[in-house]
């Protein structure tokens, strides 16, 4: 089982989450998102912005992905991102065009990230929702599937996941929107054979972009063992 935790900014907090043996640390590079991480500028305005989180802390200890979490953005930003986080994932939630996809994997895994991989993340309230998956069949190595509600315009929350019955690809995904610390035994007795993780956010924070850990590591735990 993938542990993904996402929204995470705070140098500490990353340690701290890394030593429950998680996969991947998702950082948002989205403006609008309250959990977005910043670039601090170059001074000669010459070299290319580098990152404000401590440059050790990804690297420490056990090995973690880093996931790169993108809206709608200019390819040129996700490169750049890419390339001075050292990201092993690229998570896209906009109206993503194919080629732009097309083209951003083979610019990023030919020349700047060998090998870095695609995530992109779908919103689902009905059945139909699966459907957009076809789109980005040789495009994505994996899905995100979160909940929306579109009459309270809110995203990423939970939603019906005996709707996941109807996804019949072959590329697996990662189930998020709205997962908490009482849903580990839930998310246990979902067999779908593509399942491959969680993704884990707000629900665990104990402030805004800093994780509660004594709660993810009692998901961790019961997930993993259970």
């Amino acid at each position: 089982m993938i542990i993904k935790v996402c929204g995470m900014r705070e140098p500490e907090n990353i340690r701290a989450v890394k030593a429950l043996g998680v996969d991947m640390i998702g950082l948002v590079f989205s403006r609008r998102s309250p959990r977005y991480v910043a670039s601090v500028p170059s001074c000669a305005g010459l070299l290319p912005d580098y990152a404000c989180i401590d440059g050790d802390v990804m690297s420490e200890g056990s090995p973690v992905s880093r996931v790169g979490v993108f809206g709608s953005d200019m390819p040129q930003n996700i490169i750049t991102a890419a390339y001075n986080y050292k990201l092993g994932y690229i998570q896209l939630h906009g109206k993503d065009d194919e080629i732009m996809i097309d083209n951003l994997r083979h610019t990023l895994r030919d020349d700047i990230c060998p090998g870095i991989k695609f995530i992109k993340a779908i919103g689902i309230s009905t059945s139909k929702d699966f459907e957009l998956c076809h789109r980005y069949k040789g495009l994505a190595d994996m899905f995100l599937f979160y909940g929306i509600d579109d009459v309270n315009r809110r995203s990423d929350v939970r939603f019906d996941w005996t709707l996941l019955d109807c996804y019949d690809m072959d590329i697996p995904f990662i189930l998020g929107g709205g997962i908490g610390p009482d849903d580990a035994v839930e998310v246990l007795s979902i067999k779908h054979p593509m399942m491959a993780g969680v993704n884990l956010n707000r629900e665990f924070e104990s402030d805004i972009a800093v994780k509660d850990t004594a709660l993810l590591g009692k998901f961790i735990s019961v997930v993993r063992n259970g």
